[in-house]
């Protein structure tokens, strides 16, 4: 007995939707691999990359940062933390970190994080794997909101933060010194029915 066109329809349906989960036009999310781990942590740890990541700018042992990512990538059954590296779709290059992290049930919220290499920002890679991500959190995940929180003075990641969906929903005063002032820390959130609207 044949399968019938609906439910050729069906499995087709489900298949362009698993091609197309962690693969865009121009980035894919990828498991994490071992040769990736060096090159995110000597990332983590270039300067300016730090100022607008961390708290204080402080390198860590690459090693340490090695097992952030490795944690951050676990993507262990059973609980929704996930995170990727991200690649160029053509040539499968190496171009930075994505993760939801910390959500948990009833609430269905995860807090977001993404690092770009320091040559791949501001080419709008970082825009389209934050949107990859939120469709994933959304649709795979089950999330029902993704946060995140950026210093006020990393307009170029506010602003591509904006792009993908995110809305701007609060401010914590004066949160980070750097460069011998204080800095606010911008709060940012999206909800799964605006984002698939």
């Amino acid at each position: 007995m044949g399968m019938s066109d609906d439910g050729l329809a069906a499995t087709d349906g489900a298949a362009r939707y698993g091609v197309g989960l962690l693969s865009g036009d121009v980035v894919t999310l990828r498991a994490t691999a071992d040769e990736d781990l060096k090159v995110l942590a000597e990332w983590w740890n270039v300067s300016d990359a730090a100022a607008l990541q961390h708290t204080m700018v402080r390198p860590s042992p690459v090693g340490q940062a090695e097992e952030m990512f490795r944690a951050w990538s676990v993507n262990k059954s059973g609980t929704l933390d996930t995170g990727f590296s991200v690649v160029l779709t053509g040539s499968r290059e190496l171009i930075g970190h994505a993760t939801l992290y910390g959500a948990t049930t009833p609430a269905r919220a995860a807090t977001f994080a993404i690092m770009v290499g320091p040559e791949y920002v501001g080419k709008g890679y970082g825009t389209e794997a934050t949107r990859m991500m939120l469709r994933y959190g959304f649709l795979e995940l089950g999330l029902h909101r993704v946060e995140l929180t950026v210093w006020a003075f990393n307009t170029r990641a506010i602003a591509a933060y904006a792009k993908a969906g995110f809305v701007k929903e609060g401010v914590r005063r004066a949160a980070c010194f750097h460069n011998g002032a204080f800095h606010d820390q911008v709060f940012m959130g999206v909800l799964a029915e605006e984002f698939l609207a």
